[in-house]
């Protein structure tokens, strides 16, 4: 009796024990998802078809995508920790980095090349008509350079016009009702401005390299989550290789995803920026490169009082992530 007591003891200890070692393992937690925002703009939507693809799961990365079209209010939301990413046009990059330089940019996503425009009511002919005007642009960001770059092809600088703050998304309406007369905006606003009886007055086309978009990381998720953003940049990279040999199908998806119509969402004027174009982008000798593009918004700022001094630039941009992992 004694000895099958004691067996039973035994039996009991030992299987005690093993439960205790294996409560004791410590279980993997879950990483929450890259909560990362983007806007209207068309070279914005990628990362859409990373997601509905399974592009950015196949890399072992979950992504949230947050769509919301006032640029300016989201940029402070990211600043704020709302967002772990966000995309941001260049000069937008650089002016928010004089108030939270723990940021960097880690993927160029595209260049505009004629998908920008100044759109403009009928009486106006040309960009010498604008003086005088009231102009819409988001002022203060890669906007209000845009313009004035128009303005110069005119021998006109903003001391010419009046310069309005606007959002993209408002400058049809604001032009319906004369509240403006010219104004900086993009797919899929400008199919609204163009029913509306205004017209193309000036694109991107002609200001090559000046507009691009790129992909801003806060800096502590780079530092605690550098799998996951190099997860995130390979998946991105995937889907603007996918959009361009699938143009219909990836037109489709976006369509489907955001609920706007198939035929606002267009690649022309625009190139999505794939591995080879970053390489070279991100090249500070090449002739294009984002650190002299960043510069000469950089220089703009600081004259306009935006900035009080030139951003150490090389703290701003961050290729490691471009290639998969070795």
């Amino acid at each position: 009796m004694f000895k099958l007591l004691r067996y039973a003891s035994i039996f009991l200890i030992t299987a005690c024990l093993l439960f205790a070692c294996h409560g004791s393992v410590p279980t993997e937690l879950k990483r929450p998802p890259l909560k990362v925002q983007f806007g209207s703009f068309v070279g914005e939507y990628p990362g859409i078809i990373a997601k509905e693809k399974g592009f950015f799961k196949a890399q072992g990365v979950d992504v949230e995508l947050i769509s919301k079209p006032y640029t300016r209010l989201e940029a402070a939301n990211f600043s704020a920790g709302k967002y772990d990413g966000i995309s941001l046009s260049l000069g937008s990059f650089i002016i928010l980095s004089a108030t939270n330089p723990d940021i960097q940019g880690v993927v160029v996503i595209d260049e505009s090349t004629g998908a920008d425009v100044v759109v403009a009511q009928p009486q106006i002919k040309s960009v010498a008509d604008l003086r005088g005007k009231k102009l819409g642009a988001n002022l203060g960001g890669f906007s209000e350079v845009f313009v004035i770059e128009m303005l110069k092809s005119a021998n006109l600088s903003s001391d010419d016009v009046n310069l309005v703050q606007l959002e993209a998304l408002d400058i049809p309406q604001n032009l319906k009702n004369n509240i403006i007369q010219a104004g900086h905006t993009w797919e899929p606003h400008l199919s609204e401005a163009i029913k509306l009886g205004e017209d193309i007055l000036f694109t991107s086309k002609q200001t090559p390299g000046l507009i691009l978009d790129m992909i801003v990381f806060r800096g502590d998720i780079i530092r605690d989550r550098p799998n996951d953003i190099r997860g995130f940049v390979q998946g991105w990279l995937q889907a603007s290789n996918y959009w361009k040999a699938n143009v219909q199908e990836g037109n489709a998806i976006i369509s489907s995803v955001l609920k706007i119509p198939n035929n606002t969402i267009s690649l022309a004027g625009i190139n999505l920026s794939d591995l080879g174009a970053n390489e070279k982008l991100f090249l500070s000798s090449s002739p294009n490169s984002i650190y002299k593009t960043a510069k000469i918004y950089a220089d703009f700022f600081i004259r306009a009082g935006s900035m009080t001094r030139l951003p150490e630039l090389k703290s701003l941009f961050n290729s490691s992530f471009l290639n998969p992992a070795s």
